[in-house]
């Protein structure tokens, strides 16, 4: 088994599933890693402390976490295989004294929804992990422990969205122009990334331009440390896999090895 990457993803909001040119890219995204033999998913919708991971059982439920939208989306399965060996790994990658918690949560929209796009066929066991702290060095050290995984054929995904200023958007189109505060941040956070310059993104809220409307909370920008934390150099510097915005926000997403 070829070590894997970890990444980084926008997951947008359940029409990403309606929007053909994301989907695209986020099926290209898992062409070319190729089929993982688990997945290892932290979303933006679940933190929590201590490290809780979801229902490892088969067919584990779909939280739909989200309201207003078309009844499609509440319909929608994504039954993944048993994954409770897969769990027991994960566990046995964390400190001793670090306490997890196993729950019978199931998938939110953040795990499911890009999942659904990405691995469609739903037989790949998949365990969803809470974030157990906002602060950006925490997430890296949990990252650095989860890095073995990728060694055994573990894709590790954060899953959140590089700008999400909801809040603040005037329109909600899916092909709306983006505000100068979404903009200025993408960019500012691309330069940091390509530099590898984790002292400037750990301290994104008094860096970055665009704060605090880019992320009036930062849920969503957050699981990035996961993903750097488990690259193999802490200061490489992420490929690019997507660019855009989708109503505004950027949907960058990133891989890093």
């Amino acid at each position: 088994m070829n070590k894997l990457p970890a990444l980084y993803i926008g997951h947008g909001a359940p029409m990403l599933l309606d929007d053909p040119l994301w989907c695209s890219e986020l099926k290209q995204v898992a062409a070319n890693i190729g089929k993982p033999k688990a997945i290892l998913i932290v979303s933006a919708h679940w933190e929590s402390e201590p490290i809780t991971f979801s229902n490892p059982n088969a067919n584990t439920p779909l939280v739909y976490d989200f309201s207003g939208f078309d009844a499609k989306f509440y319909q929608m399965k994504y039954q993944t295989p048993d994954a409770n060996h897969f769990m027991s790994l994960i566990a046995s990658m964390l400190p001793d004294q670090e306490i997890v918690v196993r729950s019978d949560r199931g998938l939110d929209h953040g795990a499911w929804v890009p999942l659904k796009v990405m691995y469609p066929e739903a037989d790949i066991p998949v365990i969803q992990m809470s974030m157990p702290s906002n602060d950006p060095i925490k997430l890296i050290e949990l990252g650095k422990k989860l890095q073995p995984l990728k060694d055994l054929g573990v894709l590790i995904i954060g899953s959140g969205f590089m700008t999400h200023g909801l809040r603040y958007l005037e329109d909600f189109n899916i092909n709306a122009q983006a505000p100068a505060w979404s903009i200025e941040f993408d960019d500012w956070a691309a330069r940091a990334l390509a530099a590898g310059d984790l002292d400037t993104l750990t301290n994104f809220k008094f860096t970055a331009p665009g704060m605090p409307y880019a992320h009036p909370t930062v849920e969503h920008f957050i699981p990035l440390f996961i993903t750097l934390g488990a690259a193999a150099k802490i200061d490489q510097s992420p490929e690019t896999l997507i660019e855009g915005y989708f109503m505004g926000l950027s949907k960058r997403s990133l891989l890093v090895n």
